[in-house]
């Protein structure tokens, strides 16, 4: 396991990130982000303010306009940096004709994986998301808590030093989402590190060291939780975004 809370590089690193669509929707400009290493680090805004852009660059899904993204000192176009990553996404896309177990094993494949180290570690994974009674059940007749199980297992599969979870508890009841994330705090306490996007406010409070707030692909706002409340003389993160999105 990473101890990357010694890294001497940050996890991430954003720098002047310019996303422009060939519809000419301009996502994000100039935009600066840096992630330390070993963080629980959350990035919340509304829906448009930039962050699947975001995630995008980070996971080189989209062709950016301008800057460069640097996961762990390495440019985001090489090998190494793609297989530093796990992205939990919050749309379910999985193969509906693979099994629980088969969707592992061939994601860890797809990283380099032997066929036995990625039935070892799928095995593994199946236990640690209570997944045994459906390993192979296909993704088609799990029930959305399962699923939501299985894309986190599945990004885990290649063990990432930085774990992308995009809105990983949408739609699950509150004794999964309280499950996941008593997952993800002992991910992170074993040195991964961690970005979080959600809408759901306490989540973001309970779990995140830091939070970036975003609108309109600019960075408004970055702080710990209580800086944040003390910033904007609020009670609670809610009003913080309240008053950080009304602002002109």
């Amino acid at each position: 396991m990473y101890r990357d809370t010694e890294s001497s590089q940050p996890a991430l690193a954003l720098r002047g990130l310019t996303k422009r669509y060939d519809d000419g929707t301009l996502a994000v400009e100039n935009f600066d982000l840096e992630v330390p290493a070993g963080a629980f680090f959350g990035l919340l805004g509304p829906n448009g303010a930039g962050k699947t852009t975001v995630i995008s660059a980070v996971c080189n899904l989209i062709r950016v306009t301008a800057g460069e993204v640097l996961v762990f000192g390495e440019p985001i176009t090489s090998l190494q940096a793609r297989s530093w990553i796990g992205l939990a996404e919050q749309d379910i896309n999985l193969d509906r004709f693979l099994s629980v177990r088969e969707t592992l094993i061939y994601h860890g494949g797809y990283f380099g994986m032997g066929r036995e180290e990625a039935e070892q570690r799928a095995e593994q994974m199946i236990d640690a998301f209570n997944l045994r009674s459906k390993r192979d059940v296909v993704a088609p007749k799990l029930s959305g808590g399962q699923r939501r199980r299985l894309l986190l297992a599945r990004a885990l599969m290649h063990r990432p030093r930085l774990v992308i979870l995009d809105e990983p508890t949408a739609g699950v009841d509150y004794e999964l989402r309280q499950e996941l994330w008593l997952y993800i705090r002992q991910l992170h306490a074993e040195g991964t590190t961690i970005l979080l996007t959600t809408h759901y406010l306490e989540e973001a409070e309970e779990l995140c060291e830091e939070i970036a707030l975003i609108r309109d692909g600019k960075l408004l706002a970055r702080d710990s939780a209580d800086g944040l409340r003390e910033h904007y003389g609020a009670t609670n993160l809610a009003d913080v975004y309240v008053k950080a999105m009304a602002e002109v």
